[in-house]
């Protein structure tokens, strides 16, 4: 084992000591800066990130509904409610369609409903109970930022455990899942746009279903690495439509 292995191994054994002196030497700070060091060892110490059961940390489910009844519950639903929250994006456009589009527009506002309610609504995503395939998360419940839209990874490293404090779970809110290519400013556009424009040919909604709701278009990023300058990028021109099938015809 490194020096640092053996360092951190000695602290995490004697974890309820080295709180308990934070603790002692926290009472008679003074300095801001000390101050705060402290309390986030505290803080970071304290955490009971391996419970689930609200009976096990009670403190974590401050302020939620008493329906939850698991962490991982809950941080299923937080991702539910954002892919809800797209696909009310997708239906509230519909007054921006060509009025003769419309009704072709609703059916695939209809067969994205059906396919993002056979998956549960991608819940998956933040629930460390799924396969390490289908989460973003480690089995611990740790999460990394995927960095801006136009960097392959995150440049300050951050992390952060929803599953961990009270603190951490209200603070995971403030990172988002952003859409690479821009939902408002060039999918759902699209999309409207591909309907009117179909001539015949059949809208590749799989496609934009893709685009909208998963991680083929979605990087999870710390709301520092939010970037809410225009993206400049636009879906690919070629996989709009598709050949026609007898299945999910849209006229």
């Amino acid at each position: 084992a490194s020096d640092i292995e053996r360092l951190l191994a000695a602290f995490c054994s004697q974890q309820d000591a080295v709180v308990e002196a934070a603790r002692r030497l926290l009472t008679d700070e003074r300095a801001p800066h000390r101050q705060k060091l402290l309390a986030d060892l505290i803080h970071n110490l304290s955490e009971n990130i391996l419970a689930e059961d609200k009976e096990d940390d009670k403190k974590w489910f401050e302020g939620l509904e008493s329906r939850f009844k698991n962490k991982s519950s809950y941080l299923r639903h937080s991702c539910e409610s954002r892919m809800r929250g797209y696909m009310r994006e997708v239906s509230g456009f519909i007054s921006n369609v060509h009025p003769a589009a419309r009704d072709a527009y609703r059916g695939i506002i209809d067969l994205m409903a059906d396919k993002l309610k056979s998956v549960k609504y991608n819940g998956c995503y933040f629930d460390r109970r799924e396969e390490e395939a289908a989460r973003l998360c480690t089995a611990q419940g740790w999460f990394s930022c995927q960095g801006p839209f136009d960097k392959d990874d995150c440049p300050c490293k951050h992390s952060i455990n929803p599953y961990s404090n009270r603190e951490s779970r209200i603070l995971f809110s403030t990172w988002n899942l952003d859409h690479i290519i821009e939902k408002k400013r060039a999918v759902v556009p699209e999309l409207a746009e591909a309907v009117k424009t179909r001539d015949g040919r059949e809208v590749n909604w799989e496609y934009f279903y893709q685009l909208l709701f998963t991680l083929d278009n979605l990087k999870l990023v710390h709301i520092a690495c939010h970037k809410k300058t225009n993206h400049n990028l636009s879906c690919d021109k070629t996989r709009i439509y598709r050949k026609r099938k007898q299945t999910h015809e849209i006229s």
